[in-house]
């Protein structure tokens, strides 16, 4: 091509891909390879000594994940990538090299009920402590922090609710108080906000939802978007300081503005092991090549559907961005204007049994625990993925007893439209 900056759908198709050298097959294959064989002594030596870029061992990076690392890097405007096992994954390699026992991180409290378990509960073992700000008041993000804050995470689409953040004002934040914001952009996938746009230092995703979309793999990824001077305030020596294990390397000093993406590589992959297969990893590009039709088509349901149940005698609320008559519109103009999302809650007259009885009706729409797949989902979160929160947390959180949470595919809407109706009718 010229010099002409290729599209979102060009990149979407074609970033980090080249046809392979040796068979000329088109589509990225699968090296399904534990390892990969040196040149001779000089050559690993260099590889392992951080002086050369190549394959060691899968555990710490793959051809076909480099292919994927490369275009959802291109995608969200970052500098490079790491894909690892899981969303869950991803966060815990990020935050392992900012945290050090001791040291917080402020959190948005309207989070996936998995994150809020993972941050409250497992991160405790580490000596990282969370600190809940909330979305709607950016004033609690400055009050949260403290000497010991190391970063602010935040979700540019909040699950469960599809409430819309406002990256900007809490980037603004996250300056004054010299430490990187974390977006986790899972619900809203590249197609419909870029984080780094708007101020985000680190983006994370879980690929199994939108990005891989079809609810057959798992896997997560970080993207670096290249604009934190890790050494400018000496809070972050897994950057700034000379490494042991690479003979003094400074990570910063050594590799500029893609250093936190080798960081999570060389320190956090290789050590934590959350290894991303490359059978996966072929999986979720070849779902990402059809991420801007799927997105589009996922709004456009998602906004019917919402009008639907809006105006339905048995719904008491509907929280979608998307309605013009939703408090997060604005924001969703702002930031997504191609679209709210396909993720959203409703609440029922009926409170928590009306929403157990209503999933048990749904007959089109699966009942299970993910979203971001081509069939439209639902789950009640109060009896499951945020189950683990007293009733005050759980709608703090977005997750209160009368809310249902719906994914929505890819169908025909009047098909969803009719099945929610034959529900919500019996």
């Amino acid at each position: 091509m010229s010099d002409r900056l290729p599209g979102f759908s060009t990149l979407a198709v074609h970033a980090g891909a080249q046809p392979d050298p040796t068979t000329g097959a088109r589509a990225t294959p699968i090296y399904q390879t534990t390892s990969f064989v040196f040149n001779d002594a000089d050559h690993a030596a260099s590889l392992f000594g951080l002086q050369a870029f190549g394959n060691i061992y899968t555990r710490i990076g793959n051809p076909t994940n480099a292919v994927l690392e490369e275009r959802v890097a291109a995608l969200e405007g970052g500098t490079a990538a790491l894909a690892v096992a899981s969303g869950h994954a991803a966060q815990v390699v990020v935050l392992q090299q900012l945290l050090q026992p001791g040291d917080e991180f402020i959190a948005a409290r309207k989070l996936y009920g998995g994150s809020i378990n993972q941050f409250t509960h497992a991160f405790k073992s580490f000596g990282w402590n969370v600190v809940w700000a909330d979305p709607d008041d950016i004033a609690s993000f400055e009050r949260a922090v403290t000497p010991r804050t190391k970063a602010i995470f935040i979700e540019s689409i909040a699950n469960p609710a599809g409430s819309i953040t406002d990256i900007e004002a809490i980037s603004t934040v996250a300056r004054k108080a010299g430490v990187p914001l974390i977006v986790d952009n899972t619900l809203a996938s590249p197609y419909l906000i870029r984080p780094i746009d708007h101020g985000a230092d680190i983006v994370v995703h879980s690929l199994t939802k939108f990005l891989g979309g079809h609810g057959n793999s798992l896997g997560g990824i970080i993207v670096d978007a290249g604009t934190f001077d890790w050494s400018a305030s000496g809070k972050y020596p897994m950057l700034s300081e000379p490494r042991p294990e690479y003979h003094g390397i400074r990570l910063q000093e050594t590799f500029g503005n893609f250093a936190f993406a080798i960081a999570c590589r060389v320190l956090g992959l290789r050590d934590l092991g959350p290894a991303l297969s490359p059978f996966n990893a072929f999986m979720i590009l070849t779902g990402i090549e059809t991420l801007p039709l799927r997105m589009q088509k996922h709004c456009d349901n998602a906004k019917a559907v919402a009008e639907f149940l809006a105006a339905h005698p048995a719904v008491s609320s509907v929280n979608y961005a998307g309605l013009a008559s939703d408090k997060y519109n604005q924001l969703a103009r702002k930031y997504a204007p191609k679209g709210a999302g396909a993720v959203f809650t409703f609440s029922l007259k009926g409170g928590y049994d009306a929403g157990v009885s209503l999933v048990s009706k749904l007959q089109l729409f699966s009942h299970l625990a993910n979203v971001g797949d081509t069939r439209s989902l639902v789950i009640h979160p109060a009896s499951t993925t945020h189950s683990q929160l007293d009733d005050a947390a759980k709608i703090k959180s977005g997750a209160g007893p009368d809310v249902v949470r719906l994914s929505i595919g890819i169908e025909d809407k009047e098909d969803l439209i009719a099945d929610l109706e034959q529900a919500l009718g019996a």
